[in-house]
């Protein structure tokens, strides 16, 4: 074997692990318990993922919760929608500030947020234009990492500096991820590259779809579900791989903007954000699969060949059901079933919904049947997440893209925590397995 192939060979040989060491050190992989219980590697203010009990040692399932600095994420979508406004820009203040605005206060942040969108003087051109990439994540993460450069203080950490610099990426996030988008279009495509000026005063969810469609035109209800589906993925807890890998950088003391970026790159992972693009992969192969949307027991055929490995990815997973924490319910997927629902009513949308819903009611019996685990199951927000972005005519590259314009709030909420409250450096151990070898001289090897 040449250089090339012996490294190729090695990538697998030198690097997996015999299972066993992991049962033999009480190695908690994942940094999961025996029950599917995250290990404690924090104490959090910021938010609340309520999913079981722990009674006795034992794990219980329970209804769940998902609580913002206090409040739960039912009451805050309920308030908006009573009085019909946005809600996003409420969320992302109590996620920074620790508390709710007051009408005033949340009226300026509107205002700051929509001065702070423009990028800086030919970034676009320079920085996403000149480097395109077919992944929109990729380019976000790059992007973010680019502002550091535009930023003469990119190294301080004073309030004000963390501040402004959360904010602004806050507001820039979407005008990064539509410009990498047309330019993924332009370049990969074959597309016309479209680019709007930005309009004064829009709501973030607004924003994205006067800049994202080609003739600008929405409905006040089509960006009001998007501006939901914003608030419904601001934040979900310290221990998500993404947010926990912003507080991981942050305890090395780095700058922000790397920071951020490093967090983009997780979510972009199939495991986290990108599971997205899964559930939607698996939804086009039931649809194709089923001739009968409103057969039951069809859908449970090909449910049942699909965790039987003899459809699909090979993996035996139905997406957009199950979660790491939630067991008899996804508060998040609750929600957005009821207002996908809603607007899917009388439309050609309504049949697919049906069957989604279906999906959703037969796998925990099919899954039981085949599986014999007695795992309650339950569905998780990207069950109905796809299928709302479809029904607002937005493309599947910007599923997981658009997840980070949400999350990067609760983002920036945990890294103010970890700053001020963290105090060290994250250094877990790793227990060697390695042995000790006598050095052969090179002419001997």
């Amino acid at each position: 074997m040449n250089v090339k192939e012996t490294m190729y060979s090695s990538f697998s040989s030198e690097n997996s692990i015999d299972p066993k060491y992991f049962d033999k050190y009480s190695v908690k992989r994942g940094l999961r318990n025996l029950d599917g219980t995250g290990v404690m590697a924090g104490v959090t203010n910021i938010c609340n993922v309520h999913g079981y009990v722990v009674d006795d040692g034992e794990k219980r399932a329970a209804e769940g919760k998902l609580i913002f600095r206090g409040y739960s994420i039912n009451d805050l979508i309920e308030k908006v929608c009573t009085e019909d406004r946005f809600g996003f820009e409420e969320i992302v203040f109590l996620l920074l500030t620790g508390r709710l605005p007051d009408k005033k206060e949340l009226e300026e942040f509107n205002i700051m947020l929509s001065d702070e969108r423009a990028l800086p003087k030919d970034f676009f051109v320079d920085m996403i234009l000149k480097a395109p990439s077919p992944n929109i994540m990729n380019k976000m993460a790059r992007a973010v990492l680019s502002l550091y450069s535009y930023d003469e203080e990119a190294e301080s950490q004073t309030p004000e500096h963390e501040v402004d610099t959360a904010i602004s990426l806050i507001a820039k996030m979407p005008v990064i991820m539509v410009g990498a988008y047309e330019t993924k279009r332009r370049c990969y495509d074959d597309r016309s590259l479209i680019l709007h000026p930005l309009i004064k005063g829009q709501s973030t969810a607004e924003n994205i779809l006067s800049i994202l469609r080609a003739d600008r035109k929405f409905t006040r209800e089509e960006a009001k579900l998007l501006d939901l589906m914003l608030m419904l993925h601001a934040e979900h807890g310290g221990g998500n791989n993404s947010t926990f890998t912003c507080r991981v950088l942050t305890s090395s003391g780095t700058d922000p903007y790397s920071t951020y970026s490093a967090a983009i790159g997780s979510l972009k992972g199939p495991r986290h954000g990108g599971a997205n693009h899964k559930v939607l992969e698996m939804q086009d192969l039931i649809k194709s699969n089923v001739k009968n949307w409103e057969n039951d027991d069809e859908i449970a055929e090909v449910l049942g060949k699909i965790l039987r490995k003899e459809i699909g990815d090979g993996r035996g997973l139905i997406y957009g059901m199950g979660h790491a924490v939630y067991t008899l319910s996804d508060p998040r997927a609750v929600i957005l079933k009821k207002y996908a629902g809603e607007m899917a009513t009388g439309t050609e949308f309504e049949k697919e919904f049906n069957l989604l819903e279906a999906v959703e009611r037969l796998t925990p019996a099919v899954f039981e049947s085949i599986k014999k685990s007695g795992k309650t199951m339950c569905a998780n927000i990207d069950m109905y997440s796809g299928f709302v972005y479809k029904m607002l005519r937005i493309p599947d590259d910007l599923f997981t893209p658009l997840f980070a314009v949400s999350r990067i709030a609760g983002w920036c909420a945990h890294r103010f925590e970890e700053i001020n409250s963290g105090k060290r450096i994250m250094r877990p151990a790793y227990k060697s397995i390695a042995r000790e070898k006598e050095y052969v001289d090179i002419s001997n090897r």
